[in-house]
Order: C-alpha cells, then sequence, then structure tokens
C-alpha cells in the first residue's frame, strides 16, 4: 500500500505545489486547508507523516495557531511524524515545534529535494515507530522463520521498492534447478539470498551446503570440494566425503567465488559440466546432482574481460544472476532491520530493549552504511549492549561522522573534494543513489564505485 501524506495550508496554491512533488513519488496526497480539517483527517484514517502550516488565517505570523495544532495531534496520536513549514521562519518558532514533537522543520520557499527526502525518511520512521509498537510479537516470530525447518524458510526483511526485483527472481527462479549466480557489495545478504532460493526449490528437503571458496588454500581446495581417499596424501588419515558429495541431490553454496584460482576453476567446471568428480588420490568416478548457487563481489564480466576468470564457467554459473543493492539503495528496510536485530541482541543478552528513540532512527537513516546490512547488524549489537535504558539512544550506536567536509575547500585534496561532493550529493536526496549520481553527471554504477573507493577500511 502506497504511504499516505497529509497536507495543511490555508494556501490552495501551497496545496497544489506539493501534491505535484509528491504524487510522482508514490505517495498518496491528502489536503486539508485548516487545523479543523487536519484533526478530522487523522481521526478518519492512518497516515504515515503529516506537513502542517504554522501560519492560518487567524494569525498569519506567530505560528501559535500551528503549534496548537502541533500538539493536538500529538495527543492524538504520539508516534505520527509531524512536520512544521512556515513563511516566517524563526529560530525561536522551529525550537518551539520540535520541543512539542515536530520531526523536522521547512521554510518557505522551499527545496522541492529537502521536500521528498524529508517525507521520504519520515515514512520510514513513522512506520518503524508504528512497528516497534508490536516488538515483541514480531520478533517472536522472526527468530521462529530463522530457526524453522519447515515453513518459508529464511524471513527476507524487505519493503524497499530497490528490493522487489530481487524478490521477485527468487519467487520465480527458485523452485528451479538453474545455477545462480548472486552478486552485490559485501554485507549485503547474499548468504541469506541463497538460504531463501535453497528453502523455496524442490531440493529444501536436503542439505543446503555452505563454501567459503575465497578462504581455501590451494593445496586443500580439491579435498573439501570433492574428497579425497585414506592415504591421498600425509595427512589422509580417513575417506573424507566432499562438499559435492554432502550437497548430493541438495544445494551447494560456493561463496567468493572470483577468488579461486585458474586450477581451481578448470576443476570446478568439468563437475558442473558433467555432474561427475572423483575424490582426491582416487580413480573411481562419482556422479553427484547438486545445485550451485555461487556468489561474489566483483564483477565477474571484468574478470573475465581481464583473463582472470573462465567465461565457460562463469556461463555455468549464472544461467540467473540475482544483484542485490546495497543498504545505502534501500533506505526504506533500514527501520525494519534495525528493529529485528534489536530483538534478536535484546533476546541474545537478556536486555530489555524495545527499540530505537527518534533521534536514533533518524542518524541511522542519514549514515551511508559502507559495510551495509553486515555493519549495521554490528551497530545495533553494540547499541544493544551499551543502552542504559528500553530505547537506543544515538550515542549507543557508535556511528562515525565523517570529518573530511569541515576542511576548506583549498585544504582538500582531490580525493577529499570528491568524497565531500558524494556525501553531500546522497544526503541533499535522502541517500537515493539515482537521483545523487544524475545530480553529479555519473551513472549508478559509477558512483557506486566511487562510493567503495571511498569506504572506510
Amino acid at each position: 500500500m502506497a504511504p499516505r501524506v497529509l497536507i495543511a495550508d490555508d494556501q490552495s496554491d501551497v496545496l497544489e505545489a506539493l501534491r505535484l512533488i509528491l504524487k510522482p513519488e508514490g505517495y498518496q496526497v491528502e489536503m486539508a486547508s485548516s487545523p479543523a480539517g487536519v484533526l478530522a483527517a487523522i481521526e478518519r484514517r492512518e497516515f504515515d507523516v503529516v506537513l502542517i502550516d504554522l501560519n492560518y488565517t487567524r494569525d498569519t505570523t506567530s505560528g501559535r495557531e500551528g503549534l496548537d495544532l502541533l500538539t493536538q495531534i500529538q495527543s492524538i496520536d504520539g508516534t505520527l511524524p509531524v512536520v512544521v513549514m512556515t513563511a516566517w521562519g524563526s529560530v525561536e518558532v522551529a525550537v518551539e515545534a520540535m520541543r512539542r514533537g515536530a520531526r523536522d522543520f521547512i521554510q518557505k520557499p522551499w527545496e522541492n529535494s529537502r521536500v521528498i527526502a524529508i517525507v521520504r525518511n519520515q515514512i520510514a520512521l513513522s512506520r518503524a515507530l508504528r512497528t516497534g509498537q508490536r516488538l515483541e510479537a514480531e520478533n517472536k516470530m522472526l527468530r521462529s522463520s530463522q530457526h524453522d525447518s519447515g515453513g518459508d524458510g529464511p524471513q527476507m526483511i524487505a519493503d524497499s521498492p530497490a528490493m522487489q526485483p530481487v524478490l521477485r527472481l527468487i519467487r520465480d527462479v527458485g523452485p528451479s534447478d538453474a545455477n545462480i549466480l548472486i552478486t552485490g557489495e559485501p554485507g549485503t545478504g547474499k548468504e541469506l539470498v541463497a538460504q531463501a532460493l535453497h528453502a523455496v526449490s524442490g531440493r529444501s528437503g536436503k542439505r543446503l551446503v555452505t563454501v567459503n571458496t575465497g578462504g581455501l588454500p590451494e593445496g586443500i581446495f580439491e579435498s573439501e570440494l570433492f574428497g579425497h581417499v585414506r592415504g591421498a596424501f600425509t595427512d589422509a588419515k580417513q575417506d573424507r566425503i566432499g562438499r559435492f558429495e554432502l550437497a548430493d541431490g541438495g544445494t551447494l553454496f560456493l561463496d567468493e567465488i572470483a577468488n579461486i584460482t585458474p586450477s581451481q576453476q578448470a576443476r570446478l567446471l568439468r563437475v558442473l559440466q558433467t555432474g561427475e568428480m572423483e575424490r582426491v588420490g582416487s580413480s573411481r568416478t562419482i556422479r553427484v546432482d547438486a545445485r550451485v548457487l555461487s556468489a561474489t563481489n566483483a564483477d565477474l564480466h571484468e574478470e573475465v574481460a581481464a583473463g582472470r576468470f573462465r567465461a565457460d564457467l562463469l556461463f555455468r554459473l549464472n544461467a540467473i544472476e540475482i544483484h542485490l543493492p546495497p543498504l545505502r539503495d534501500r533506505r526504506e528496510d533500514i527501520p525494519i532491520l534495525a528493529n529485528h536485530f534489536v530483538g534478536s541482541y535484546a533476546h541474545r543478552y537478556r536486555k530489555k530493549i524495545i527499540g530505537f528513540d527518534a533521534a536514533a532512527l533518524q542518524s541511522m537513516l542519514d549514515h551511508v552504511w559502507p559495510g551495509n546490512i553486515r555493519e549495521l547488524a554490528h551497530a545495533v549489537e553494540r547499541a544493544v549492549l551499551l543502552a542504559q535504558g528500553e530505547q537506543i539512544a544515538v550515542a549507543d550506536l557508535g556511528l562515525r561522522l565523517g570529518k573530511k567536509s569541515e576542511l576548506r575547500l583549498e585544504e582538500m585534496s582531490l580525493e577529499q573534494v570528491e568524497d565531500a561532493l558524494i556525501r553531500k550529493a546522497l544526503a541533499r536526496y535522502g541517500g537515493n543513489v539515482s537521483h545523487a549520481a544524475k545530480a553529479l553527471g555519473l551513472s549508478r554504477s559509477a558512483l557506486y564505485r566511487r562510493l567503495e573507493r571511498h569506504r572506510p577500511a
């Protein structure tokens, strides 16, 4: 269901301008021209965010009428995000509005991109806060779904538009036996996608066997994947079954596939082509039937072009390719994921924590997350351990804020200038990579490459 936005202003041209800004973003927009109309609308239905003017016909300069309306809205629904607007902006009015519970402040005339970014972020906050009210029951369900071998398999926590193509591919190609290549930056959840693909396949009753191929030294690669017989080498004290045999009838997940050597690629290709292999030290051919899922954060097409990866192996691995977007491109999922991690870690560490305060949620939405979901999980785990109350605060998260942009332009290197411009563009467009790339005159892929280059080590 599309998010619903309520806009209140006594000027029809302002209402129409805001409607034209927000409608193309996919929001359902409702308008009111008076405080009474706002209160009636909120009583009728639920909204994700409300934008209210601070000055109406009775009082045009002080903002008092709007401040009173803000207080009334908070008394009806304390979790509903309210953004205040006024053409008579002052520090005093802004401070008073924030004190009464406003989430943000827009001064007329506004920048369209800022309005869109504020609405997008506040909708994510709204949904997270409402989710927090049901957190205990939801976390129990999530934990159950993660560990239940029956049912629908691993829980894919994804509500953002960027993740919908991924969910559709899992649904459509998961039941097949096609080999699938899962790509994406480190920490984006490639192994979870592999688990979901296995869970919806006809092989779900058999094993899902995972191998970190990038971490296997040349000397043990064959033994690990294909097994060995007793006496095959010095330490081979007994026969050992390899991962392919363990996955027979099920699924084999090969992580970090781009890191295997040319000789390892040749051995792997033969098994994928023929379905046959021999254990190390044996001449007996064994037939195996394992669906192969693989994952990498590298561009295998570039690796092929550079001569580091076999083209014929790539064709065998990626009958279908599923690309996972980075967390900065699916910001709508940040509050949902964060609340899920809170439930998991609070349960693990036996702490009574119900969620995040509004400032902590906003700080997570503002963060770039170079480490993606893995970084978010670590930040939430840290916060759960450090939190002193029932809600996690900004300080508990320990998110590092970049300092490069604080330098004067003439003090920056070219690399620092580029980094600062990228961060500012992302902040201006609420983390929307497509919009930021367009503003910078870059393609999405070019911006991703620059973000990766500037990523903290």
